[in-house]
């Protein structure tokens, strides 16, 4: 456990001191939330932070991967839980982002490469994905609620868990998409090429491939 050192003064209150005998077991982990500590001993010369993803980054020796949301699109860029909602991100190459819990609520993003996201949780409600390409992308858990998929080419995407209630995906490519447990309740499916990479979903299909 973190020994308290009371004779280290601090306007922020009593000073923890990790031991590297402490490890990150325990409520060590917790105890680094409001508090400031001192890492000297674990030899990574952090100084006095207060901050858990510091503090995690000590334990496992690496460096803390933090969202930038003012980061400009680009491939790999790490937008995770930030808020895109109403832009305009046309035609953007986001290949390989990290979106894990953004939104993107009514954005624009026709024509864009969203390959190989990570878009665990995201959420592209009533957003305009026209075109854009999915392939390979981890959309598991993600809320497409309303979206226009529309010629999207969505190759080996994962969309387990997804909701894509009222989505359309007129035209789009599914092929090797993974749909398991997937919320298609009156999803527009017409001229979609389905799972099997061969059959294309009739006019009219509409919650399922016909």
């Amino acid at each position: 456990m973190a020994r308290k050192m009371t004779e280290w003064p601090s306007k922020r209150g009593p000073i923890a001191k990790i031991m590297p005998s402490d490890g990150c077991e325990g409520g060590t982990v917790p105890l680094a939330v409001g508090q400031w500590y001192d890492f000297h001993e674990f030899g990574c010369h952090l100084g006095n932070v207060g901050l858990l993803t510091l503090f995690a980054a000590a334990c496992l020796g690496v460096s803390p991967a933090l969202a930038a949301c003012t980061d400009p699109p680009g491939p790999g860029v790490n937008w995770q839980r930030c808020a895109m909602d109403g832009l305009d991100l046309i035609d953007v190459d986001l290949s390989g982002a990290r979106l894990r819990d953004a939104s993107f609520f009514r954005t624009d993003l026709s024509g864009s490469n969203l390959s190989d996201t990570e878009s665990y949780r995201a959420k592209f409600v009533n957003a305009t994905l026209h075109g854009v390409s999915f392939d390979g992308a981890k959309l598991y858990e993600a809320d497409l609620t309303k979206a226009d998929l529309s010629d999207a080419s969505m190759v080996g995407v994962d969309l387990r868990q997804a909701r894509l209630y009222r989505a359309n995906l007129r035209n789009a490519n599914l092929t090797d998409a993974l749909l398991k447990g997937a919320d298609l309740a009156r999803t527009e499916l017409s001229g979609a090429t389905w799972t099997d990479g061969k059959r294309v979903c009739s006019e009219g299909s509409v919650g399922r491939c016909n």
